[in-house]
């Protein structure tokens, strides 16, 4: 067989189509770069698995249990045109170079390629941390075979988190609700924002007194604020004296209440001041390390309030268009060729006296350190301004890249030096009580790297004693002072701060779970699950949330264990590093050992989980909260008397408000939500027709009025009237059988509380007949889902008020269906939101109101609006991407049609 003949032309595969162009453009001619777009291959569910395999080790995860868990992978139904693309330009290639990211997801995608092309032609690994010419010719130079422990830790983690999930899930399922899951990440993350709200709910507030005063050295430019710091020699007591139980934990402190802060106040009006000792320290500040994944998001959540999912969008942006270096590292070092562009700009900009005489170094805080990337800066060997990259990127774009500039230039700058001042200050009260004031301020006399950037704060607890960039009066030990306006001042202590994205991120960073890369897919899913809300910045958990942690805490509470979390990545870390095998550690996590049992072990003895158990929560004596099928709800079980009825009801339930935060939830307000609550049943009265009792409820889809249909012979059933029968038939069934109850939701402007029999009576005759047109079709007019509207035939037509239904007209009616029928929802209603021009479809972006939810459009693609995404937080750029991505995969795929068998033709016969 004659060889292949040489062509001259080498692949480069890459992960995405926005590199490809960029690097080609790089590489020159010779060189056809292809994308992946992502994974070409994984796990497929069990139920897709061909049928032979199913009963056998591969049946329950797709992974082959019983030997060395090894996956059985698939090409993605979405991913077979791509591959057969890359195969085709393989064949008139003489070289295939893998130039998928440089971390583990990228080495998997690599060793995925190379399995399933099956290469008959060199192969090299090729690796970049940023899209420049330098670096890509950098690359060329250092290429690689890929890396199979990088592979086998990937591929070890996909395993552990399909057994975790798939065996973890299933109880959910049988003990919370259905639609659950659980993750080796996810439930860990879920269970910290828990905690932290159970630590908010058990807070006990407690509150304490200390005196404020302006203090005067002899003119008022030098008037300064200070606080009560000591009383008799004894501290004062402030927020960090207390525990979260209210109590006083420090000794030797003064606690002052509102009497004895009032009047030592008092005392003190007339009282002369003089200054007891200043002290004087110099005062330094060094600059923050360049950005890794987790800071980089925390900083933009603080800075530029964006999401952790947002940040590393706009970061994939920068990077595939070569303005920034790969963005999902633990390493905060930088490269010689960056320090020295970083020190170079900070000179040309700030002037040389900005810059100290030997370059700053940077160690990363993780031992693998991403697989040895260096830190989030900007691209290339000279770095752009951000005034010279503003015309070329978008908003969002535009504010990060200035933010990792900043960053990356202020970790080569001098330090900011000043100094810090305290003065105190004290006086003796009439009572005879001595009181000691004190002030302190720091003045920065050289800014430093604080000219380039400052570093952002999370929210804190206690009191804030900063007291930076405030310039004391210059004063003595001695000096007498004037005091004006010295006043008493109460507070109480705070609840530890919920987290933010930005805080839980560098929680878990420092509790070392996780990996920085997936913190923000890990935030988003908790979201997305309907595990944890935002509320303003805030992530506060559900009540769901709340049943599912108890579960796992008592029947899986290693699993959820930040410390055996923590330690289970440490061991996927020695697998990339080739200290352990992927297949050993699975088979000892899965099965076990006879003191350590596995996963497999544990699910099958959970022994009987009490499903009501899991799903209460106490909340005051005699009522607690339940996590239904449909919601969390109040119970009562002391009994309790209706004020309209005066009859008892003995256990009594009152829905719990969605925007309800769990620590809001106080006894309290328990109390509030019981004795305010509609009542569930309401009788109205009996039909006059049919003798029945109507009764109005609320029922899990709202507030809706029904019928208590006795139970009858089959000649009490013959023998009712008409309107008996569902919809008032005109003719009765031939065989007698019991009618479903008629019910009717009740509208907007009522209420189990006000609605009348009459009214009643109108729901349930509806749908209401208006007659037909002139073609005999019948029009009707109704209450549905999504408001009012009439039918005729497949053909609806909203109409504008509940009201209506009973007002309009056959003659009104035709009328509406007279005019072309306007699509979607009401014409009347304007968007949520508004974004300018789609730059593919031209058309006009805007966030409409659907019926899952806000979605958003051009008038051809739709894309419903994340639910980690406020419509707050949502920008144009977002929306933008999200349509785009819509459009990447295309119209969604409905199953075909099944063909019904072909007709046998007839023989004609001869």
């Amino acid at each position: 067989m004659p060889s292949k003949a040489k062509t001259g032309k080498k692949l480069v595969i890459v992960e995405s189509p926005a590199k490809s162009k960029t690097i080609a453009k790089y590489l020159g001619e010779g060189f056809i770069v292809e994308a992946s777009i992502g994974h070409i291959r994984d796990l497929p569910q069990p139920s897709e698995l061909p049928a032979e395999l199913k009963k056998t080790s591969i049946g329950k995860f797709a992974v082959d249990i019983e030997h060395d868990f090894k996956p059985y992978y698939v090409v993605s139904a979405d991913k077979k045109k791509k591959v057969t693309e890359l195969k085709a330009a393989l064949k008139d290639a003489d070289e295939l170079y893998l130039a998928t990211d440089g971390d583990r997801e990228g080495e998997a995608i690599a060793w995925h390629l190379l399995e399933v092309l099956k290469p008959k032609v060199p192969v090299y690994r090729m690796t970049f941390g940023e899209i420049t010419k330098e670096a890509i010719q950098r690359a060329m130079g250092n290429l690689r075979d890929v890396d199979q422990d990088l592979v086998d830790a990937q591929e070890t983690r996909r395993v552990l988190d399909r057994l975790y999930g798939y065996e973890i899930s299933p109880v959910l399922w049988r003990k919370v609700a259905r639609g659950l899951s659980a993750g080796r990440v996810q439930s860990v993350v879920t269970r910290m924002v828990v905690d932290r709200e159970r630590e908010r709910m058990a807070f006990k507030a407690a509150s304490y007194w200390d005196l404020t005063g302006q203090f005067g050295a002899g003119s008022a430019s030098a008037s300064f604020k200070a606080k009560l710091a000591a009383v008799d020699g004894a501290k004062v007591a402030s927020g960090r004296d207390f525990n979260d139980d209210g109590e006083l934990t420090s000794r030797n402190v003064t606690h002052l209440n509102e009497e004895l802060a009032t009047s030592l106040a008092a005392g003190l009006q007339t009282a002369e001041f003089q200054v007891r000792s200043v002290d004087t320290k110099p005062y330094t500040r060094r600059p923050a390390a360049p950005f890794t994944t987790s800071t980089l998001q925390q900083e933009a959540g603080r800075k530029l309030r964006f999401s952790s999912k947002s940040t590393m969008q706009v970061a994939q942006r920068l990077y595939e268009n070569g303005y920034i270096t790969y963005m999902r590292t633990d390493s905060s070092a930088l490269s010689d060729e960056a320090v020295t562009a970083a020190r170079r700009q900070a000179s040309e900009l700030y002037g040389p006296e900005y810059v100290p005489q030997s370059p700053r170094v940077y160690t990363g805080k993780a031992a693998n350190a991403q697989e040895a990337h260096e830190a989030i800066r900007p691209a290339g060997d000279s770095f752009r301004t951000p005034a010279q990259v503003a015309k070329q990127l978008s908003g969002d774009e535009f504010r990060l890249y200035e933010l990792i500039w900043k960053r990356t230039v202020a970790s080569q700058m001098a330090d900011a030096k000043g100094s810090t001042a305290t003065i105190r200050l004290g006086a003796t009260a009439t009572d005879g009580r001595d009181a000691e004031f004190s002030a302190s301020g720091t003045v920065i006399t050289f800014p430093g790297f604080l000219a380039a950037y400052e570093e952002g704060k999370d929210e804190s607890r206690g009191d804030d004693d900063s007291e930076e960039a405030r310039r004391l009066p210059n004063v003595a030990k001695g000096d007498s002072l004037t005091a004006a306006d010295i006043i008493a001042v109460g507070h109480e202590t705070s609840p530890p701060p919920r987290y933010t994205e930005a805080s839980l991120t560098a929680e878990l960073e420092k509790k070392g779970i996780g990996r920085p890369s997936t913190y923000a897919s890990t935030i988003s899913t908790i979201q997305d699950r309907g595990y944890v809300r935002k509320q303003g910045s805030a992530l506060v958990p559900s009540w769901i949330a709340f049943s599912v942690i108890r579960l796992l805490e008592q029947h899986f509470h290693d699993y959820v264990d930040y410390e055996f979390t923590a330690d289970m990545e440490g061991d996927l870390d020695k697998i990339a590093n080739g200290q352990a095998v992927g297949a050993a550690w699975l088979k000892h996590f899965y099965y076990g050992e006879d003191s350590d049992p596995g996963l497999l072990s544990i699910v099958n003895n959970l022994g009987e989980i009490d499903a009501k158990e899991i799903n209460s929560v106490p909340i005051a004596e005699g009522i607690t909260l339940r996590v239904g099928k449909f919601g969390p709800y109040l119970e009562s079980s002391v009994p309790t008397v209706d004020p309209k009825t005066g009859e008892v009801v003995e256990s009594a339930r009152a829905n719990v408000p969605e925007d309800l935060a769990p620590d809001e939830l106080t006894p309290a307000k328990a109390i509030e939500l019981m004795e305010t609550a509609a009542p569930e049943e309401r009788v109205l009265g009996e039909d006059p027709h049919t003798g029945h009792t109507i009764v109005a409820k609320n029922g899990r889809y709202g507030a809706y009025v029904t019928e208590i249909i006795p139970e009858m012979t089959d000649e009490q059933l013959a023998n009712q009237p008409v309107e008996y029968y569902k919809n008032g038939k005109p003719k009765p069934p031939k065989k007698p059988v019991k009618a479903k109850p008629r019910t009717g939701s009740l509208f907007a402007s009522m209420s189990v509380d006000s609605v009348t029999l009459d009214e009643a009576m109108q729901l349930m005759s509806l749908p209401r007949v208006l007659g037909e047109d002139a073609e005999g079709n019948v029009i009707t007019v109704q209450n549905g889902r999504f408001g009012p509207y009439l039918k005729k035939g497949t053909d609806s037509r909203s109409i504008g008020s509940e009201e209506e239904i009973f007002s309009i007209t056959l003659e009104q009616a035709l009328e509406i269906y007279s005019q072309p029928k306007q699509r979607g929802a009401r014409a009347a209603v304007p968007p949520l939101a508004e974004f300018g021009p789609d730059p593919v479809s031209e058309k006009n972006i805007v966030v409409k109101e659907g019926r899952f939810g806000p979605y958003i459009t051009d008038g051809i693609t739709n894309i419903t609006v994340p639910r980690s995404t406020s419509l707050e937080e949502l920008t144009r750029e977002q929306a933008v991407e999200l349509l785009a991505e819509k459009r990447a995969k295309g119209p969604a795929k409905r199953p075909a049609a099944r063909k019904a068998p072909a007709k046998k033709k007839a023989v004609a016969k001869k």
